[in-house]
């Protein structure tokens, strides 16, 4: 009894923050409440059965093996539990999800009991989530005459566990509910300090509208005012669910505005409806279908023009906005998912076909996008096996074939890794397409929902197609604190048994890695042919085409090995002129964004589709700068088109790297590690010998548009900057203010620098060491006026400063250094004016862990500035975060402020700064 009665301490110490007993995962808490519900006379036998019946997680977690076990026993008579029938019990297994329940409903409908087998397969007949274990033995029992097995088959050929399903209402009525004017982030939705009780789903609910419980309660008001209606959660002014995936996020709004999944599963909702004027950043969009949800582009706010049809522009040289239709807060709207159209009473307002194409609402029909992926695979399996032909059940993959039009490089891959496709037909952008994935990385934050997904789907190993898994370390990288020591190192033993690579070794042979993850993957993918799924926005590969994803997404790659979606347009960005000696890489990355916005007259070309980039001469470490940023553009993903030399550069530098971590044990049983290392040889050979040269796209290919960099107009450093005093509320804290240095005039105050996260590569840590080494020899000494926070991306890159002689010189001017045996216990909340040189990981870009103080203005080379990120607000000052490169941080924290140009340039003098030239070759196959 010790366990149930250290769970009901936990009750009730739950009570006290308001909420309900957390649900059951593990099986000796269940195996103890199943002997309280057998001892009738048992003062706890009520509660037991509750929490039996509707508080235990289902799929393949340890409480669900024990539950689908008494259940069987209950069904066979072997234990008789008044409140518990056989059709009850058969209940109960059908809403477990796979698994352990999908083993008992087979033991029970190929048993010898016909009856028993009967209501089996009926239960069978509506699920999905089987698996090659479950296929070889119905199949088996098909092969040997068995009927109750010919007649699933014959049910799952016909897909009758969709069919059946009740179909979309015709109506949704929908109240809105307006989050925030401008871009929304996901930290509004599912803050990253609170990321430690994403997988506890009730308890991180509270924390939706970043714990703004006024924001809350006035949303808990609207659904009692209205209670036939569905809340619509709506970014005015902008675009909802910037900055990453966030299932977390998702969760959140299902949990306040969505529909229990299941009677028997707590605190699992689904189908939110989401919308923003903007629309819905493309990540969080596919994590909106994870759960059946809605995403709606309302455009209900357009630029206004004058009688010539020209744009009015403001004083600040910004488009004027004009509201179309409101949607205030409390506006009663009605959608019409037959007409596919948006109406305020008789009123038709917008159409909104693409948010309900076929697909979506097949989405919406069986709950999520998970029922459907393995539907679709269930229904193949079983015709195949009966011999018959598959009936069309499904809506036909869209697939877009344009004679004549070549490809660019995304519609190359998605056609090499295309499955399921018409035999011999070329796809073009705008196809939907079931493709293979080679590299899937999971990371810490989002880790412990992607092991939640993977045992709510009854999956128990990486699937043999993905070439490998990686699971991070790095955004709890910072602080070791009873949080992560609790959460961490039971996923990576999850993930390390599942068959991932671990940056954390369950058994201890190497030490715990928290390399930033987006950096790993970048070495792991040793293909420019590559597809990458990874659990974070920032999955935006320089070799390959990387899609960031919510952990739903991670978890259904990891266990078919497949992604689903479109093919994405194209935006080509090519570059002339030339760099300015003094400049850096990073300022090329930021000008991009602002010169495509210049000459889009404002309209981001990049939002939702892929930035095909030919940087040609950039290794994949540099190149990296420019592909991750295209997060921060909005754009779905990004392609590095490399020269053959370039690539072949890229791939040896990835097999050293990769060849460091086969060294240090990180290996595992199917050698994954040293399969990449043939495989990065045999890619070599292939461009060497000229038999596939490196990755480029058709001379006439289609592009949506093509953007050309000019490299001679940068002249000074640029920043992204959050304006976060701009009276423009939906103005602020996007990253398309992009201004030069020469903005601040040398005067804005810095109070804090970072250089660290996913932007930078070893070259800014050398830029580091070369300008405090300048600074000494031209002061005498190195001083400090604000705090720099340095967090190196690897522990590769520290061991190849170290044994260039670059980290001695970092450690000779800082005033602390992070100790691996000794890991910080409690988040820094003061600075000191000095160097500290933090763990790799992710540090304050993530904002869960380590913040600057509140209210400082932070110059930082990372790619977070969404306000509360890295820095709160104080109750004197909003806190900012400016972006910028490497040397622009360092001198502005020796200085206290931002440089002039004159001390900037002076301050670089003689430094090796990231340095690109554009390719003179032309990076198109004929």
């Amino acid at each position: 009894m010790k366990i149930y009665n250290d769970y009901i301490n936990e009750i009730e110490e739950r009570k006290a923050q308001g909420l309900q007993p957390k649900p059951i995962d593990g099986d000796e808490l269940l195996s103890e409440i199943i002997k309280i519900i057998k001892d009738a006379g048992n003062e706890h036998r009520a509660n037991a059965l509750q929490f039996f019946i509707y508080n235990t997680l289902p799929g393949t977690t340890p409480a669900a093996v024990v539950k689908a076990k008494f259940l069987k026993e209950i069904i066979l008579g072997e234990s008789v539990i008044e409140e518990i029938s056989p059709s009850f019990a058969f209940e109960l297994l059908s809403h477990m999800k796979g698994g352990p329940s999908i083993e008992v409903l087979l033991d029970l409908a190929l048993g010898n009991d016909a009856g028993i087998a009967k209501e089996a397969a009926k239960v069978l007949k509506t699920q999905v989530f089987l698996y090659d274990a479950d296929y070889d033995r119905l199949k088996k029992a098909f092969e040997n005459g068995h009927e109750i097995a010919k007649e699933l088959l014959e049910s799952y050929a016909k897909a009758e566990f969709f069919t059946k399903l009740p179909e979309v209402e015709e109506e949704i009525e929908i109240v809105t509910f307006i989050a925030g004017e401008g871009d929304i982030s996901t930290d509004l939705l599912s803050p990253g300090a609170d990321a430690h009780s994403r997988s506890d789903r009730e308890l991180h609910g509270q924390c939706i509208f970043e714990h703004n419980k006024e924001m809350q309660k006035e949303l808990s008001t609207l659904k009692e005012k209205h209670p036939d209606k569905r809340v619509m959660l709506i970014a005015e002014k902008g675009t909802m669910g910037v900055g990453s995936s966030r299932m977390s996020g998702v969760n959140n709004v299902a949990l306040w505005t969505g529909i229990q999944s299941s009677p028997y599963v707590p605190f699992v909702n689904i189908a939110p409806i989401i919308a923003g004027t903007n629309g819905i950043s493309p990540i969080f969009l596919t994590t909106v279908g994870v759960t059946g949800g809605i995403g709606i582009d309302l455009k209900n706010w357009r630029k206004k023009t004058d009688a010539d049809g020209k744009v009015i522009v403001d004083e600040n040289g910004e488009p004027v906005l004009e509201e179309v239709y409101s949607v205030a807060t409390g506006t009663v709207l009605t959608i019409n998912t037959q007409k596919k159209k948006l109406y305020k009473g008789d009123q038709e307002l917008i159409d909104i076909s693409s948010s309900l194409t076929p697909q979506k609402l097949e989405f919406i029909r069986a709950g999520g996008s998970y029922a459907v992926v393995f539907g679709k695979k269930l229904q193949t399996f079983a015709a195949k096996t009966l011999g018959t032909e598959a009936p069309t059940v499904f809506a036909p993959s869209k697939e877009i074939s344009n004679d004549g039009q070549g490809l660019t490089a995304v519609e190359k891959i998605f056609n090499k890794n295309a499955v399921g496709i018409t035999s011999g037909k070329t796809l073009h952008a705008g196809s939907d397409v079931r493709a293979e994935v080679n590299i899937v990385g999971s990371q810490d934050t989002t880790g412990l929902m992607t092991a939640q997904e993977l045992e709510s789907m009854a999956a128990t190993i990486i699937s043999p197609i993905v070439d490998a898994g990686y699971q991070s370390g790095c955004h709890t990288a910072s602080v070791w604190d009873s949080k992560a020591q609790a959460n961490i190192p039971k996923l990576m033993k999850f993930m390390n048994d599942f068959g991932l690579i671990t940056g954390r070794d369950p058994k201890g042979v190497y030490p715990a890695m928290t390399d930033v993850i987006h950096k790993v993957l970048n070495d792991i993918t040793v293909d420019d042919w590559d597809i990458i799924i990874g659990g974070d926005s920032h999955t935006r590969m320089s070799k390959g085409v990387a899609f960031g994803a919510d952990s739903g997404t991670v978890a259904l790659a990891l266990a078919t090995g497949e992604a689903s979606m479109p093919i994405p347009q194209s935006v080509k960005v090519t570059f002339k002129g030339e760099m300015k000696p003094y400049m850096d890489f990073r300022d090329v990355v930021h000008a991009t964004q602002q010169q495509m916005l210049k000459q889009f007259g404002g309209e981001n070309v990049f939002q939702g589709r892929v930035i095909e980039v030919h940087l040609g001469t950039l290794t994949a470490d540099q190149a990296f700068t420019f592909t991750d940023w295209t997060a921060e553009m909005k754009a779905k993903a990004s392609i590095c088109i490399s020269e053959n030399e370039t690539l072949i550069e890229s791939l040896e530098i990835a097999k050293g790297r990769i060849q460091i971590m086969i060294e240090k044990g990180m290996d595992n049983d199917l050698n994954v590690l040293q399969g990449l290392v043939d495989k990065a040889n045999r890619r070599i050979a292939a461009i060497r010998s000229g038999e596939k040269p490196a990755l480029t796209p058709d001379s006439n290919a289609k592009y949506h548009a093509e953007v050309i960099v000019d490299l001679d107009v940068i002249g000074e450093p640029m920043i992204a900057d959050p304006d976060v005093n701009n009276a423009d509320v939906s103005k602020r804290y996007t990253h398309d203010t992009i201004r030069p240095l020469s903005f601040y005039g040398g005067t804005k105050k810095v109070d804090l620098g970072f250089v660290g996260s996913c932007m930078v590569h070893k070259g800014d840590m050398k830029i580091l060491a070369q300008m405090l080494k300048n600074i000494e020899q031209q002061h005498g000494k190195v001083e400090f006026k604000a705090p720099l926070v340095v967090a190196p991306p690897t522990y590769n890159i520290v061991d190849e400063l170290k044994a260039e002689g670059d980290w001695e010189v970092l450690q000779k001017y800082s005033g602390y250094e992070f100790d691996d045996n000794n890991p910080k216990a409690a988040a820094r909340t003061k600075y000191e004016n000095m160097l500290y040189l933090e763990r790799p990981g992710c540090n304050l870009c993530m904002g869960n862990q380590e913040k600057a103080e509140p209210g400082d203005t932070v110059m930082a080379t990372s790619t977070r500035l969404f306000q509360g990120r890295v820095v709160k607000d104080s109750g004197e000052k909003k806190g900012e975060s400016l972006l910028s490169s490497t040397p622009v941080v360092v001198l502005s924290t020796i200085l206290g402020r931002t440089p002039t140009m004159a001390e900037y340039e002076a301050a670089v003098q003689g430094i090796d700064l990231t340095k690109f030239k554009p390719s003179s070759k032309k990076l198109v196959a004929a």
